[in-house]
């Protein structure tokens, strides 16, 4: 009866201690924890994701009702805490990860062994894209991330690629815009439309409307899709060629286009100053006669025309001097 009651002893023990050693936990600085009672995850009241529009605005009323998760009690960084053996702990890392836009989870095999992603753009040209996603965890529904999905990765890459092949296939430059004084080569390369090309000029402004697009996988799948960076774009080998000639032509034509309006607003110029500095000549000669008849006046006023009859004659004189030969007509 004495050993019975010893071992009785020992197991409470035992249990006591397992329980305490067991029961207290701490959480990182780059994690955070949601502690579950028999299956069921600790809740703020009956709030729930819908009613934050910090999380939600990106999505209409439709998927706000679908994707209505509920807030929990989401323990921070510190401890030591502790737990019941009934009650269960998750921890999340919401640090950022960076990934491979061709990362499959659910198959190492998929996009030529996760490198590079197969897009079709507007005029079914067959492209391969490279780059990078950077996205964490969000605490604000990390129900959606912990339960609402069963493999949050796969379904955050899936989402990705599908938002990124409808933004290839749909993709247009912006469009130019023909003047009435263009050139017949000038409205041509104005014209032309070569969308992969549009896709290597404005990778910026794809990558920006590709971080607009996923601003929604936070309410959706709990994850935030912090930034994309879409690197390259490449067609296929057959077809690289034909577009560095197609470049190469229109780089040429665009030179010498260049070249010949250098060359007429260096003209345009340079006779501009001709007209200057003939006017300027003009303007002198003019300026002189003004000044004479100015002078001439007021001899006349002072002298009378006697005086002016003798200056008539001087000047005469002065360019008789000046003369080598006169002929006399009758």
């Amino acid at each position: 009866m004495e050993g019975f009651t010893l071992f009785i002893i020992g197991s409470l023990l035992y249990v006591i201690l397992m329980v305490v050693i067991k029961g207290f936990f701490v959480v990182n600085q780059d994690e955070r924890a949601v502690k579950t009672v028999f299956g069921r995850a600790k809740r703020i009241n009956d709030s729930t994701t819908a009613l934050d529009t910090a999380v939600t605005h990106m999505l209409n009323e439709d998927e706000k009702e679908r994707y209505n998760f509920p807030n929990l009690q989401v323990i921070q960084p510190g401890g030591p805490y502790f737990k019941w053996p009934w009650e269960k702990v998750h921890k999340v890392s919401i640090a950022t990860n960076a990934s491979n836009l061709a990362y499959d989870p659910e198959s190492s095999c998929a996009n030529k062994n996760n490198t590079v992603l197969d897009a079709v753009t507007k005029d079914q040209l067959n492209i391969e894209l490279s780059g990078q996603i950077r996205y964490r965890v969000s605490e604000r529904n990390i129900y959606a991330y912990l339960f609402g999905i069963k493999n949050p990765i796969a379904h955050v890459m899936g989402y990705f690629v599908s938002v990124l092949r409808e933004k290839i296939a749909n993709f247009e430059g912006q469009q130019a815009v023909v003047d009435d004084d263009d050139t017949q080569t000038e409205i041509l390369q104005k014209a032309a439309n070569i969308s992969i090309n549009d896709l290597r000029k404005n990778l910026r402004d794809l990558n920006d409307k590709m971080d607009i697009e996923c601003q929604g996988s936070e309410a959706r799948y709990g994850v935030i899709m912090e930034a994309s960076l879409i690197t390259g774009i490449d067609p296929p080998d057959e077809v690289e060629s034909a577009l560095a000639a197609i470049n190469t032509a229109y780089n040429q034509i665009s030179s010498d286009i260049s070249l010949a309006h250098a060359s007429a607003d260096q003209r345009i110029v340079e006779s501009k100053r001709a007209v200057e500095i003939e006017t300027l000549k003009a303007e002198g000669e003019t300026e002189g006669i003004k000044l004479l008849a100015n002078e001439l006046t007021e001899l006349k006023k002072r002298g009378g025309t006697r005086a002016l009859d003798a200056y008539i004659r001087n000047a005469k004189l002065s360019l008789i001097d000046q003369t080598t030969s006169i002929y006399k007509t009758e």
